[in-house]
């Protein structure tokens, strides 16, 4: 880490240490380059996988496709791994990588001003300043809670809390529990909390398709094999790999042929519910894979537990300790739990990167979130964010989309190095367009587009901005290399040159 003028200069600086930003930091040391820091607001590794630790914390990615291809783990103890085991992976990789010494705990970021004199990014932090030529920004899209704006909730006595700011010192045992939401998270947190509430109030707001989940222990015989022969392990993640490439043209160009799906995902409702009522309540109208498709075995039968009610259509108001429904049902309740998502098309970091013109990125984004084969936004200089805009995925693992934008990151930096000297890359606002275009003109057809829902998939002016259209190996191939045609090239401005002096020296003067 070199000093300018009594701030750390670094060459790279990464933003988060999640599975982003951690993998963001091994491939810059294989590609040589070890002046880095990677800056994490919180005390430890882990990102999303730290933060959300309520009970039935899981993933719904098998664990052998949920982890690094250069890091294989062949002690998973579960097919489908709970949060305290990927946790602890991503622990794992910090050591075996040796990237602690890059890690500055308790640095969150305030704001990254592009500075066009010295081609250079200012960085102010919570726990002090620096400058970086390069900048990673790994914050996820999951990581910023996100609470519906509900009258009444700051009179609320009781307790409140996010699902993935969850209170473990709050003893849920015996109280009566609103669960606010029937997402990705609800469905783990509501099997796990009911045998223990007195009353679970579910406020659901559109019902999701949920499948089994066929999860189970890896036996030692397995884990003995995988440690004996690694190719095992890769022939298993390149199974699970290739069964969810097969499946994308139904979700991309075929979203009729998902109605197979639909009947499974119904009888595995019938088998647990068994009150028509209910059972109308919790089916969806909507094209299975519209929203993400859940996984849980446990979900319909806590549901179908006497003390839970099932509430249609969303929590509208809090009046003291009362929840109403927006259909106008009351119930009293001790505690509030939010499991309503994330801030993803509108992320806090984009109101903290401050680009060439002197515009936020959120500005920038105003009309919806761009980016050159999602990493790079025009205006703002070497920057380049992981899991950006149109990377996600609705059926596969994002390791595998993290680790396609860590290729084109390693070529950004080996572009860098080529053209030499100070130096940046700016995406040229065409490119962008035309990128983005073209995804845009994909995604017409998508379930996700055509399923007849509202997801968190969509921006605020219903533009999908999160999904990519395609496969992992279509979008591998995509950002394998950088094209310095989409591109601006910039360069620091020569410093003038001292001008010579009009008066005759005694040399030119003939002494």
């Amino acid at each position: 880490m070199a000093e300018h003028e009594d701030v750390p200069h670094v060459r790279v600086a990464v933003v988060g240490s999640g599975f982003g930003g951690l993998g963001a930091a091994v491939r810059l040391r294989r590609e040589g380059v070890t002046d880095f820091v990677v800056l994490e607001r919180a005390g430890s590794v882990g990102g999303t996988w730290r933060d959300n630790s309520y009970p039935g914390c899981a993933c719904d990615v098998p664990s052998h496709l949920y982890s690094f291809s250069f890091a294989p783990h062949p002690d998973w103890p579960r097919t489908f791994s709970g949060q305290e085991h990927i946790r602890a992976y991503l622990e794992h990789v910090t050591d075996v990588f040796r990237l602690r010494p890059h890690l500055r705990f308790d640095s969150e970021v305030k704001m990254m001003r592009w500075d066009t004199e010295r081609l250079r990014w200012a960085i102010e932090t919570s726990s002090g300043a620096l400058t970086a030529d390069f900048v990673v920004s790994a914050t996820g899209p999951l990581s910023d809670p996100k609470i519906p704006d509900i009258p009444g909730l700051d009179s609320f006595p009781g307790k409140v809390f996010h699902s993935a700011r969850w209170d473990h010192d709050y003893d849920l045992r015996g109280k009566r529990v609103a669960m606010v939401g029937t997402g990705a998270s609800a469905i783990q947190i509501v099997p796990s909390i009911q045998p223990e509430v007195a009353k679970l109030t579910v406020f659901q707001r559109t019902p999701p398709w949920v499948m089994p989940r066929l999860d189970r222990a890896i036996s030692g015989a397995e884990r003995r094999l995988h440690r004996a022969l690694p190719f095992t392990t890769q022939l298993r993640r390149g199974l699970l790999w290739g069964i969810r490439e097969l499946q994308v043209q139904a979700f991309t160009k075929h979203p009729n042929e998902l109605g197979f799906i639909e009947q499974l995902a119904k009888r595995n409702m019938a088998r647990a519910i068994k009150d028509p009522a209910l059972r109308a309540r919790l089916t969806p109208d909507y094209r299975i894979g519209c929203k993400r498709i859940l996984l849980s075995s446990t979900y319909y039968p806590a549901l179908a537990q006497p003390n839970v009610d099932v509430v249609a259509g969303g929590l509208g108001e809090v009046r003291g300790s009362t929840v109403v429904a927006a259909d106008g049902s009351e119930a009293e309740v001790d505690a509030i739990i939010f499991g309503t998502g994330f801030h993803v098309t509108d992320m806090p970091i984009a109101e903290r990167v401050v680009g060439a013109d002197g515009r936020t990125l959120a500005e920038a984004w105003k009309d919806g979130m761009q980016a050159l084969r999602g990493a790079s936004a025009a205006g703002f200089p070497n920057w380049m964010t992981i899991i950006g805009p149109n990377t996600g995925l609705g059926n596969s693992s994002m390791i595998l989309m993290i680790e396609a934008q860590l290729n084109y990151l390693a070529d950004f930096v080996r572009q860098l190095e080529v053209l030499g000297g100070r130096v940046a890359l700016d995406a040229r606002p065409g490119a962008v367009a035309v990128w983005n275009h073209k995804v845009q003109e994909r995604m017409r057809r998508t379930v996700w587009n055509t399923g007849g829902c509202t997801s968190w998939y969509l921006d605020a002016n219903g533009r999908n901005t999160t999904i990519w259209p395609g496969t992992t190996t279509e979008f591998r191939s995509a950002t394998r290399r950088v094209n310095l045609g989409e591109y601006e090239v910039i360069r620091a401005p020569e410093a003038p040159r001292p001008r010579k002096s009009s008066a005759t020296t005694p040399v030119e003067a003939g002494a």
